[in-house]
């Protein structure tokens, strides 16, 4: 549950993606027919020839991604969660299997509310941790969602940023976007006894219910790859 006066996440990606594009020129935006509910609209008023509304055809979304990829641009697709799902063959065969550079942000990831049951994001975890080399960040609120957009656009190679709809609680972001390791894990709390692993927004729930517990809390960070060694010493 977001502060009302945060910051949606969707906002937050446009704004980080604006602020990127205006250092490289090779950065381009996909999206398919949800400019304003992925916040591309804002990224189209300032880049309007690097910005691309497929229409309702995710799977030419992906494919034109990778052949942009392929070609030396540096695509950002962004799609909702559920509809990514109609672009599973494309995700696999035309990015994942040539390992091409191309971020994906995942927008309504989880629970989306007066959006309806159409637009529940439930399956992404599931069908992009079985997709070879792909690396999946989910962040616990507005500041490291913005790290780790930037860190999923370093990476070399197929990333997913996944965010909720809505707003976060309205953590203040740092000046300077930071490249957050893959698939390093952090340790919020020390407690004594249980240790909660939590993944994307659960996080401040897991630091409420450690201070009754008095559990550590680790936010994973990284859906895959996954911190072993952490979880081993947990």
């Amino acid at each position: 549950k977001g502060k009302a006066n945060a910051p949606s996440y969707t906002k937050v990606y446009a704004e980080s993606l604006i602020k990127e594009a205006r250092d490289d020129d090779k950065i381009v935006t996909i999206t398919a027919a949800m400019p304003s509910g992925t916040g591309i609209d804002l990224f189209e008023q300032e880049f309007p020839d690097r910005t691309f509304d497929v229409g309702l055809a995710e799977q030419h979304a992906v494919t034109f991604a990778a052949a942009l990829a392929a070609d030396g641009m540096k695509p950002f697709a962004t799609i909702y969660s559920t509809f990514l799902q109609r672009a599973y063959d494309q995700l696999i065969h035309d990015i994942s299997v040539q390992h091409l550079d191309v971020t994906f942000a995942i927008d309504r990831a989880g629970i989306v509310g007066a959006d309806g049951p159409t637009h529940q994001g439930a399956f992404d975890l599931s069908f992009l941790r079985c997709v070879p080399g792909m690396v999946i960040f989910a962040p616990s609120d507005e500041a490291e969602c913005r790290d780790m957009l930037y860190s999923a656009f370093l990476h070399e190679g197929p990333a997913a940023v996944r965010y909720p709809r809505g707003s976060g609680p309205g953590t203040i972001e740092s000046a300077v976007m930071r490249r957050i390791p893959i698939g390093k894990a952090q340790i919020r709390r020390e407690g004594q006894g249980v240790a909660l692993l939590t993944f994307g927004t659960m996080l401040g729930a897991a630091l409420e219910a450690a201070e009754a517990l008095n559990a550590t809390v680790v936010n994973m960070r990284s859906v895959k790859p996954l911190d072993t060694n952490l979880i081993l010493d947990m």
